[in-house]
């Protein structure tokens, strides 16, 4: 039975083959696999890796996993997004993640991947399947209509690279959109920040006026009360009047620092 609610389309047969070959997946590995739905990549993982531990939020499906499913392989069930069993059990070399996830939640799971990372959790990289229009945030350039909140705060921790497109009919039942299979390599904050919340906060002020002036766009962000939008942007050393759409990461790191550093 399909659940809408949890936005499952299974990989068909033969693309599971093409995202296996993609992830490269080695035999002293372990991996995180998300969404393992009816077992479709969990299977070709487990066959070439040391080990898998397999979220499934749909208990059926699940419980029809963990029946059959290989010594080394470990199934979970719950939501991903609320699941502590990775910092419960804590991984004692880098592990990676894979999985086909659901369109719904797709960026809550790439923020918690990041936040994992900083937080300690050993993942070394993350290959998953994402809408296509989510996988062209994630490898955009400033200045571009896709380039956003999601391209920085993501890009600020991990390196995107997109492997694979994937046509509607990969799946069933058939998405009205199109997918890509992308990879995050993750990596200490680069540049590294004062205060990652700032950061954080400035960057979705900003982009929610991503049209406007940077001095105007930076009225959103409730730490211009503190410190005046054009003197915040005179001592990062930016234009007020560019738009918010075509700093970098770096630039928009430096700007953070000046209000992290204004409330000390």
């Amino acid at each position: 039975m399909i659940r809408k609610r949890f936005g499952q389309h299974f990989l068909e047969p033969a693309w599971v083959t093409k995202v296996v070959r993609a992830i490269e997946p080695q035999a002293d590995e372990c991996f995180f696999e998300i969404g393992s739905g009816r077992g479709a990549l969990t299977g070709p993982l487990a066959a070439r890796a040391r080990s898998v531990v397999a979220f499934e939020i749909d208990r059926d499906l699940a419980a029809m996993l963990n029946a059959r499913a290989p010594a080394n392989v470990t199934v979970v069930e719950g939501d991903f997004l609320e699941s502590r069993w990775m910092l419960d059990h804590p991984p004692a070399t880098p592990v990676r993640v894979a999985g086909n996830l659901p369109y719904n939640v797709a960026s809550a799971i790439l923020f918690k991947l990041v936040d994992l990372y900083s937080g300690g959790c050993r993942l070394a990289d993350a290959t998953v399947m994402l809408q296509r229009e989510v996988a062209r945030r994630l490898v955009a350039h400033p200045g571009s209509r896709t380039y956003g909140v999601l391209t920085v705060l993501i890009g600020h921790s991990a390196e995107a690279t997109e492997l694979l497109s994937l046509p509607p009919g990969a799946f069933r039942p058939v998405p009205k959109v199109h997918s890509s299979l992308v990879r995050l390599r993750f990596h200490a904050p680069d540049p590294p920040v004062r205060d990652a919340a700032c950061f954080r906060a400035i960057v979705e002020s900003v982009f929610t006026r991503r049209r406007k002036t940077l001095a105007n766009a930076l009225l959103a962000y409730s730490g211009s009360r503190r410190l005046a939008p054009r003197e915040a942007l005179s001592r990062a050393g930016l234009n007020g009047r560019q738009r918010p759409e075509t700093l970098t990461i770096a630039e928009l790191a430096s700007l953070s620092d000046v209000y992290a550093q204004a409330v000390l």
